[in-house]
């Protein structure tokens, strides 16, 4: 990877604006305070050092030139002052003798704006390589300088290599997450969806810490999108947007969590559809129910009901270890079976057995059934599938009686518009 050190003046790299990506991917989002920004700038007007910023060069159809790898916060605070969009503290100490205190970049002295277009960056230019290579090095990088730093987790793991990191990010972008009741600050919705994802693949509660995740991201680089887990959390989320259709207050982090595991096994194991408004339903009522039961025990410690005082304990500490997620899904399930005591369950058995299948073939003289695609087309014993008459997810049994011949393309089409 071929660096080189090149000194940009700040009036030059405000007019780069357009040019420059200050948030590839694998970068945080801006996460600054004002009085951060506020000491930078002073820094900057006495010409004191700053530390160096690493840009990659690139050439995107977007006319952006360069993504930053480093130095992004500083980048922001330098643009967001230029453009007079904070002052300068009103405690700041005069500069050269000159008062600056509560000054935005316009009103500054002509002496200290001149020390302030004077200033000098130092910028490390990371050259063109073979893509996918520099991608792995400049993400390293990205690691390496910020080792040490205020990163969260999440923004680390945003910096990883990796299908599994890809697949993360897509899911955050789910729908569902614009009816959470939390902000996407820090990469939080990449958080709750990689402890989701944790879930799907221990196949129920699991430990979702840091630590956890950080091994899950690494042990499944080369995750599969389209893999079978892939399309289980996808479903899972869609089932929880059609539940959970807006904003919704009860939606905080560790119900979600909960929530999903719920949703998980409804659809893995029971007549699921038609769900969405009773889960919901009895899930914001429940939170009323919780809420209220907050306030007697606030009141007065033996009037609570115990088992959601328990609950309670269980939504407030150690939020993300296998212990404290299995009581709060166990917990909330069994409330909600006892509202909902008729929701059946799916046959256990989901193939055919090789007596059945041959039972449906004879039976139907190995024509296709199904006829979406066909006319009833003759086929082979070897080039057919046994079809669930009644679908299995809806509580199709597996017998002889719910099958039948199905040539393969017809079942395919069934299979894709169901």
């Amino acid at each position: 990877m071929e660096m080189k050190k090149q000194p940009f003046a700040i009036p030059t790299v405000c007019k780069m604006q357009n040019r420059i990506d200050p948030t590839p991917d694998y970068q945080r989002p801006p996460a600054w305070s004002r009085k951060q920004k506020q000491l930078l700038m002073d820094t900057i007007l006495r010409n004191y050092d700053i530390p160096k910023f690493y840009w990659r060069k690139v050439n995107r159809p977007d006319g952006v030139q360069y993504e930053v790898v480093d130095g992004q916060q500083r980048l922001r605070a330098i643009w967001e002052f230029e453009a007079d969009g904070y002052p300068l503290p009103k405690d700041t100490d005069p500069i050269d003798g000159h008062k600056v205190a509560g000054l935005k970049h316009s009103q500054l002295p002509i002496e200290i704006m001149q020390k302030f277009d004077e200033y000098s960056l130092d910028v490390i230019i990371i050259m063109d390589a073979i893509e996918d290579e520099q991608e792995n090095e400049v993400r390293d990088m990205f690691l390496r300088l910020q080792n040490g730093t205020t990163l969260k987790a999440q923004e680390k793991r945003n910096a990883m290599i990796g299908t599994m990191r890809d697949f993360v990010r897509q899911t955050a972008g789910h729908p569902f997450f614009a009816s959470c009741h939390f902000a996407n600050s820090r990469y939080a919705f990449d958080h709750i969806a990689a402890q989701t994802i944790m879930t799907e693949i221990n196949g129920g509660p699991a430990n979702v810490r840091d630590a956890d995740l950080n091994r899950m991201y690494r042990e499944n680089a080369d995750f599969d999108p389209a893999g079978k887990v892939a399309k289980k959390v996808r479903r899972v989320f869609d089932f929880l947007k059609a539940a959970f259709p807006e904003k919704t207050p009860e939606l905080v982090r560790y119900n979600v969590i909960s929530l999903y595991a719920i949703a998980s096994q409804l659809i893995e194991n029971y007549v699921w559809q038609g769900l969405h408004t009773p889960l919901a339903e009895w899930f914001i009522a429940f939170e009323q129910e919780r809420a209220s039961n907050e306030l007697l025990a606030d009141i007065d410690e033996g009037m609570g009901d115990v088992a959601l005082i328990e609950y309670k304990r269980l939504t407030s500490q150690s939020t993300d270890t296998e212990e404290s997620i299995r009581g709060r899904v166990e917990f909330l399930e069994k409330r909600f079976f006892e509202a909902y005591p008729t929701i059946e369950q799916t046959d256990p058995k989901r193939g055919f057995s090789h007596e059945q299948r041959l039972a449906i073939y004879r039976r139907d003289g190995g024509q296709c059934r199904l006829a979406v695609k066909c006319d009833g087309v003759k086929v082979g014993w070897d080039n057919w599938h046994a079809d669930h008459i009644i679908a299995h997810s809806k509580g199709g049994k597996t017998t002889v009686a719910n099958g039948q011949l199905a040539c393969v393309d017809c079942n395919l089409s069934k299979g894709a518009a169901s």
